[in-house]
C-alpha cells in the first residue's frame, strides 16, 4: 500500500455530452453520460510515484520481462529481448498512412529508459512515467488503493465543466497562438517547435476543475474496453458479466484474439493538427493491453 498522500480532485456527479461529430468516427454517437461524483488525481502519475512503487514492491513492468517464444513462433530466440515501441521524428516529410516511418522497436526501451538503454529518468522525476502497459497501470493503482478512470469519468473530468466544448478551454485549438497543452507545434513528425517529448507535470494551464494535462503530454489509460464506437448500456445485454465478456471480444484486434484493446483518452505531445488532432476531451484511441509506448501514461481516481 502507498504511503504518500494522493493529490486528488473531487468531481461532482452529473450528466454530460459524451463524444463529439466533428472529428473522427470512434467519437460517435454524441450521447447523454450519467457520472457519479468520483474523484481523480490532479497530475498524471510522475516517474518519482512510479519508482515509489517498485521499490516497495519490486515490480517488474511488461516492457522489462523476457519475451516468451512460444508466443513469437519463427521469430529468432536471440532477437527476443525486452523493450518497447519508440518515437523517432524523421528527417523530413513521410508518408502518414504508415506508423512505422517514425516508430521503432527499441531493445531496452522501458519506464526507467524511455528511449533505450542509454537513456534514464534521473532528471525525468516530475515527468508522467511512460512504456507502462494496461497491467503495469492497474498494479500500481491496486497498490496505490486507487484504479483507473473508466471513460466516461475522464471526458467528464476532462471537459473541466464545459460540456460540448472541442477543447479543454473552449473550441480554439490556440487561442490567441498560445498552447495550452503539450502537443506537436509543427510539421508532424519532423518539425517540432514545441516541447519535443513529455512536460513535467502541470506545465501548462489547469482546467475549469483544477486538473492538469487533461489533454496532451502523454496518453492516459482507462478501465473501458475499446469499440469503434461509444456503446451505451442499452446496446448490450444487462448482465453485467456477459457485456464484459462481449466488449473484451468486441475490442481484440484483428489477428490477435485473445489480446483485448483498452480505451486511452487525451491525445498527447505527438498529437498534431495535421496528423493527429486528438489532445481534446472526445478524443479516444485503441491500446493493446500488453502495450505501453514512450507516450502512454495513466493517472489515477477512486469512488467518492
Amino acid at each position: 500500500m502507498a504511503t504518500s498522500t494522493r493529490d486528488m480532485v473531487r468531481i461532482p456527479g452529473g450528466t454530460f455530452r459524451m463524444g463529439s461529430t466533428e472529428f473522427y468516427p470512434d467519437e460517435q454517437p454524441v450521447h447523454e453520460r450519467a457520472v457519479a461524483t468520483f474523484e481523480i488525481d490532479r497530475y498524471e502519475v510522475t516517474n518519482a510515484q512510479y519508482a515509489e512503487f517498485v521499490d516497495a514492491t519490486g515490480y517488474v513492468t511488461v516492457a522489462e520481462r523476457p519475451l516468451d517464444p512460444a508466443e513469437f513462433p519463427g521469430v529468432d530466440p536471440a532477437e527476443l529481448v525486452p523493450g518497447a515501441m519508440v518515437f523517432t521524428p524523421t528527417p523530413g516529410p513521410v508518408d502518414l498512412r504508415d506508423w512505422r516511418n517514425w516508430w521503432r522497436w527499441e531493445p531496452g526501451a522501458s519506464w526507467r529508459h524511455p528511449s533505450g538503454p542509454d537513456s534514464g529518468i534521473d532528471d525525468l522525476a516530475q515527468h508522467p512515467v511512460v512504456h507502462v502497459a494496461f497491467e503495469d497501470a492497474t498494479a500500481y493503482a491496486e497498490w496505490a488503493g486507487v484504479r483507473l478512470p473508466t471513460e466516461a469519468e475522464h471526458e467528464y473530468a476532462a471537459r473541466g465543466g464545459l460540456d460540448g466544448a472541442r477543447f479543454a478551454w473552449g473550441d480554439e485549438p490556440y487561442p490567441g497562438g498560445e498552447a495550452l497543452a503539450n502537443s506537436w507545434l509543427g510539421r508532424f513528425p519532423y518539425d517540432n517547435r514545441g516541447v519535443g517529448g513529455t512536460a513535467p507535470v502541470g506545465s501548462y494551464p489547469a482546467n475549469g476543475y483544477g486538473l492538469y494535462d487533461m489533454t496532451g503530454n502523454v496518453w492516459e489509460w482507462t478501465s473501458d474496453y475499446y469499440t469503434p464506437r461509444h456503446v451505451q448500456l442499452s446496446d448490450t445485454p444487462v448482465d453485467p458479466g456477459r457485456r464484459t465478456n462481449l466488449l473484451a471480444s468486441a475490442s481484440a484486434q484483428d489477428g490477435f484474439p485473445n489480446m483485448p484493446r483498452r480505451v486511452l483518452k487525451g491525445g498527447s505531445h505527438l498529437c498534431s493538427p495535421d496528423y493527429c488532432l486528438r489532445f481534446r476531451p472526445a478524443a479516444r484511441s485503441p491500446q493493446a493491453e500488453d502495450t505501453g509506448q514512450s507516450h502512454i501514461g495513466f493517472r489515477c481516481a477512486r469512488d467518492a
